[in-house]
């Protein structure tokens, strides 16, 4: 999948990104956002090719995926966007995500890269897309409202402990765009 906005591109992860992907999942500030339970910090390249490796496989099913969130501008890759399914998904829930290196932070391209992927999900058919946080990730919480994602309170659904849930249904998307 390859997507572009005014300032970004997104696209799939290469194994040219190891250096980046590396860079950006063995930093405290990030990783401590993903997933639930202890943060694990991304030692080496050799992890980094293999997580790019499970990027390419969790966008195997389209409109699903792990993608690369490219500034145009630079060339540099701020990120990650994410559309997938929930752990534990009892009934195939999907969840939209991002996580950023901290020189990307602040200027918007999480908010603008997540529009564009609840757009290619709503074209594909998906009647919802929710995301969850840590309940005190408030930087994240807002890029949830921002887009359109309406606060559905705290949830001990697919993580372990409390998680903040946002969603947005198909309509909702819709009804936003005019």
């Amino acid at each position: 999948m390859h997507l572009e906005t005014d300032r970004l591109l997104i696209r799939p992860w290469t194994h040219d990104d190891a250096d980046r992907v590396l860079d950006i999942q063995s930093r405290i500030e990030v990783v401590k956002w993903l997933g639930d339970g202890e943060p694990v910090l991304m030692k080496d390249l050799d992890e980094a090719h293999q997580r790019v490796d499970r990027y390419a496989e969790r966008s195997a099913h389209p409109p699903l995926g792990f993608w690369a969130v490219e500034v145009r501008a630079t060339g540099i890759v701020a990120g990650s966007v994410l559309l997938v399914t929930l752990p534990n998904a009892e009934a195939g829930e999907v969840e939209i995500g991002w996580h950023l290196h901290p020189d990307s932070w602040g200027h918007g391209y999480a908010s603008e890269a997540a529009r564009a992927v609840l757009a290619h999900g709503f074209d594909a058919g998906l009647p919802e897309i929710l995301a969850v946080s840590h309940t005190d990730n408030y930087p994240s919480q807002g890029v949830m409202q921002r887009i359109g994602m309406s606060d559905r309170g705290v949830v001990e659904r697919w993580y372990d402990g409390p998680s903040a849930l946002f969603g947005i249904t198909a309509e909702e998307w819709r009804a936003a765009q005019g």
